[in-house]
């Protein structure tokens, strides 16, 4: 595997239990084909969230669900989210009758298993194990046979009540590379199924002033990126680690040719944007969360109005591009149902916007927001005006990205 490539959950779950780091979490038998996983539930007088909750806690925070020091604590979700990954897995298998859940320490017993339903030792030969995901993954467009289509596939489903599978969301992604030379008028493809988490987190940022570009970076962490006035404040790094997210901070307007009195203006507005806006790419969208005290409005395929202003409020997360929808908005252009999927973002510090009697042109400070992932796929569909707008990533004589 890969420097830095996402374990599925069967990988990692069998991780956790030979680490021995999460009381209760063991195997239930000698030959490892199955084990038992902690399950109290959060209502019962003993409950501990950082020791009952750990493994669920530990689950989401690998998929990017929760993130220390800036999510509010949910052990129910967390919880909530391990079942649901459990349960749509075809890699395990509950065993009712061996679960104990009216004891003092309650627990479950899943079997792990193979695509025909036997069980599954633990220790299966992994270059096996690949050959067998491979297989699965390699389909073939009947319409072009000379042509693959690689895709990765993971879901998940979300309940809103730890209490009710009947209010399930399921929530499923498609990112397929198309391999050899691009295909003009391709047959339709399913994008929406099966599913697949979206691994390319980059995201390319453009900081305008008085829509002049004072600054453009391609940021490339999963922690995403901080625009912001100076540096994130410290805090919390000694009991949550370090916070990976890329640092942007907006260039003095001393650095760029303006009039007194509007570098003045920018200045004041500059000191209200300490600590700023955080922006990152998961594997369902596009998100950020405002944590400056100065304004922020935004424009983007999620927001609610074009014809007027869309604020961000203070210290929550908004959701500014659905991966659902934009795959489903591409498969409809794919098969000439509509157009090309929007993904864009455009944030504007400090003054309303979208702003029908002010173009974008006089707003003080502005961000353009492109994920990359967005470009990529449309690129490989050879949708040309895509190319034109955000020219693909290059390299240095060295072979890094620029």
């Amino acid at each position: 595997m890969d420097e830095g490539a996402k374990l599925h959950l069967k990988e990692w779950l069998i991780a956790q239990i030979e680490s021995g780091k999460y009381e209760g979490l063991c195997w239930e038998d000698d030959r490892k084909t199955m084990f038992r996983i902690p399950w109290k539930h959060a209502a019962k007088k003993d409950y501990k969230q950082t020791e009952d909750a750990a493994l669920f806690k530990a689950w989401a925070v690998y998929k990017g669900k929760y993130r220390e020091g800036r999510d509010k604590a949910d052990p129910t979700m967390w919880k909530t989210r391990l079942r649901c990954a459990l349960n749509k897995s075809t890699d395990f298998q509950e065993v009712p009758e061996r679960n104990q859940l009216d004891i003092t320490e309650p627990y479950k017993v899943y079997r792990i298993v193979v695509d025909n339903g036997t069980t599954r030792p633990a220790e299966s030969h992994p270059a096996n194990d690949q050959a067998n995901i491979q297989a699965k993954r390699s389909l073939v467009n009947p319409h072009y046979p000379d042509k693959q289509l690689h895709c990765q596939t993971e879901s998940y489903q979300v309940h809103k009540d730890e209490k009710s599978f009947t209010e399930d969301l399921m929530r499923e992604h498609t990112y397929c590379e198309l391999t050899g030379t691009k295909i003009q008028n391709l047959a339709p493809v399913n994008l929406f199924s099966p599913a697949l988490t979206i691994s390319d987190f980059r995201m390319q940022v453009m900081l305008l002033y008085q829509g002049q570009m004072v600054m453009k970076a391609t940021t490339r962490s999963s922690d995403g990126c901080f625009i912001l006035q100076g540096h994130v404040p410290l805090g919390n790094e000694r009991i949550y680690g370090p916070c990976s997210a890329q640092q942007l901070s907006f260039p003095s307007p001393a650095s760029v040719s303006l009039p007194p009195s509007m570098a003045e203006a920018m200045n004041r507005l500059l000191c209200h944007l300490e600590r700023g806006v955080l922006l990152w790419v998961a594997p369902d969208g596009v998100f950020i969360k405002r944590f400056c005290q100065g304004r922020v409005y935004w424009s983007g395929p999620m927001a609610q109005h074009t014809d007027r202003p869309n604020k961000l409020e203070r210290e929550k997360t908004f959701k500014l591009l659905d991966m659902p929808t934009f795959l489903n908005a591409l498969q409809s252009y794919l098969q000439g149902k509509g157009p090309t999927p929007a993904y864009e973002i455009e944030l504007c510090f400090g003054e309303e916007y979208p702003d029908p009697n002010v173009p974008k042109t006089r707003k003080l400070i502005m961000a353009q927001v492109v994920p990359l992932f967005a470009v990529e796929l449309l690129q490989r569909f050879n949708l040309g005006e895509t190319e034109e707008k955000h020219p693909p990533v290059t390299s240095n004589k060295d072979g890094e990205k620029l």
